[in-house]
């Protein structure tokens, strides 16, 4: 992976830890996090609804791009069944989008090799 050491061996040896080895640690997975947010806000998600009547793209930013709706559901006496189809592609594509949102992140748990911190912390041993 990288050569940034992992949090157990920079907190091995009973003495203080690795202070500058912990900063550098914390950077990268910054950056890591950084670029795993631009790369998600590259990637458009589009919800639907009605079979597909009526359609909501969105980007990983929360950003909605388009909105396309079929002529066949727009009725002027039933302005609410449309209002409903909107708010369910809309509702898919932000559920789609907060599917993905984790896809990208860092591995914490392997930067803390399971560790448990409650002692250096001040918790409970």
């Amino acid at each position: 992976m990288s050569d940034t050491p992992e949090l157990p061996d920079l907190l091995a040896g009973g003495g203080m830890p690795d202070l500058g080895g912990l900063l550098e640690a914390a950077e990268q997975m910054g950056q890591q996090m950084m670029a795993s947010q631009a790369e998600a806000a590259l990637v458009s998600h589009e919800g639907q609804s009605g079979g597909g009547m009526v359609k909501v793209t969105v980007n990983g930013s929360m950003e909605f791009t388009k909105v396309t709706i079929d002529p066949q559901v727009v009725d002027s006496n039933d302005v609410e069944m449309l209002e409903d189809l909107v708010l369910a592609a809309i509702t898919d594509a932000v559920t789609q989008v907060n599917a993905n949102a984790g896809g990208g992140m860092p591995d914490l748990g392997g930067l803390l090799g399971g560790m448990d911190l409650g002692s250096l912390l001040g918790g409970a041993e």
